[in-house]
């Protein structure tokens, strides 16, 4: 019997090719359709996707079945490759900003769909006739369900998928395929027990329940997903995360032996961990493209990204960047500048360079100016350029 024709071989030969790929595990299922699929739209039905709920909502009929991505498929083969270094950057200097750890490099997107790309040609190498999909974040796929079912890991109260072995710092990858393949078993224990660490240290209470992300309250969701407004309330838990949050992977005692990479996409672009804060408040449309080609950082486009670096020097005042922050009060985004004047009143209430700020208070249009502004052009679905 050849190896194509026989489901064990060809499952065994393929983990091996995936792991020669650079893929960190690998798990599969037989299971196209996600288990927790009701679930996904309970959740849905809550309002608690924030920023991505009209898409998710609009996706939702095709995230039931793989089917709808690969007529004909059997089998998920799903692939996670671990991201980032063990540190992360919990300890940062004034005027610098924080970066999830998956984004400090290049665009995961570009290099694992290559990497996808090459399994699914050795798959139809293997098995000649047979038809693959690979998909890498960017179609209506559960992956993560998929990956609970392909034995992966199990679900966390933070809604991570945390394998036992390397925790929750990896990214997710699929591979549709025709074929026939030896599944594996989901993972039914729930490793988490009584820790609450990662719904404790949530710093905008995003965790209504254990298991359940209210993403309208994320920081991960908000700095990457929405260009609108962040509520006032929320913006003092923002401290200075411009780009995602790890706060609820940091404090998961499953992640103090996280794994990392040596991967050079995933290293810190200029070995730096955290952003200028001052430098990003000074950037173009232009520059901005520039300085954040090829990162996934470009995906908050320049009105999410100062937004979030303003409200960051709100909440870590940094007199050098005074400069940087007048400026974006007086921004031709409303967005940015509704936060750079937040900003500039919180560093009145610190005490910090008090009458500069005021002078340029005082230059703002009326708080009703400025509200009906921010409303009316800050409140938009979310621009399609930078």
């Amino acid at each position: 019997m050849s190896e194509g024709s026989d489901p064990d071989r060809l499952a065994a030969a393929l983990r091996d090719e995936a792991m020669r790929l650079g893929f960190s595990r690998v798990g599969i299922t037989s299971l196209v359709e996600p288990p927790h699929h009701e679930a996904l739209r309970g959740w849905l039905a809550r309002g608690l996707a924030g920023p991505m709920n009209d898409w998710l909502q609009r996706h939702e009929p095709l995230r039931r079945s793989a089917a709808t991505l690969l007529d004909g498929v059997v089998s998920v083969v799903m692939l996670a490759t671990d991201h980032a270094g063990a540190k992360g950057s919990e300890e940062i200097g004034g005027g610098r900003g924080r970066v999830a750890r998956y984004a400090w490099g290049d665009d995961y997107h570009d290099f694992l769909r290559a990497r996808v790309n090459d399994l699914a040609a050795w798959m139809e190498s293997r098995v000649p006739g047979s038809r693959t999909r690979g998909v890498v974040d960017s179609a209506p796929l559960s992956e993560r369900d998929l990956a609970w079912a392909a034995g992966l890991g199990w679900i966390g109260k933070n809604a991570m998928l945390i394998s036992p072995s390397a925790g929750s710092f990896f990214m997710l990858t699929a591979l549709l395929t025709d074929v026939p393949l030896v599944a594996d078993a989901p993972m039914m224990v729930d490793h988490c027990g009584t820790c609450t660490a990662c719904l404790d240290a949530c710093p905008t209470g995003a965790f209504p329940e254990p298991g359940v992300l209210d993403a309208s309250r994320c920081i991960g969701a908000l700095t990457v997903e929405s260009q609108d407004p962040i509520p006032e309330d929320l913006r003092e838990g923002f401290g200075t995360w411009v780009f995602g949050c790890d706060v609820c992977q940091e404090v998961c005692p499953w992640n103090r032996h996280a794994p990392g990479s040596s991967e050079p996409a995933f290293q810190p672009r200029g070995d730096d961990r955290t952003l200028s804060l001052a430098e990003l408040l000074s950037l173009s449309t232009e520059t901005f493209r520039r300085r954040f080609k090829g990162s996934p950082i470009k995906r908050a486009k320049r009105t999410g990204l100062l937004r979030s670096a303003a409200i960051a020097l709100g909440n870590n005042p940094d007199p050098p960047a005074w400069p940087s922050l007048s400026t974006a009060a007086r921004d031709a985004d409303p967005v940015i500048r509704d936060a750079a004047v937040w900003a500039l009143r919180r560093w009145i209430e610190k005490g910090v360079m008090v009458d500069a700020c005021r002078s340029v208070l005082e230059a703002q249009p009326s708080s009703q100016e400025a509200t009906s502004s921010t409303s009316a052009e800050g409140s938009r679905p979310g621009p399609s350029t930078a």
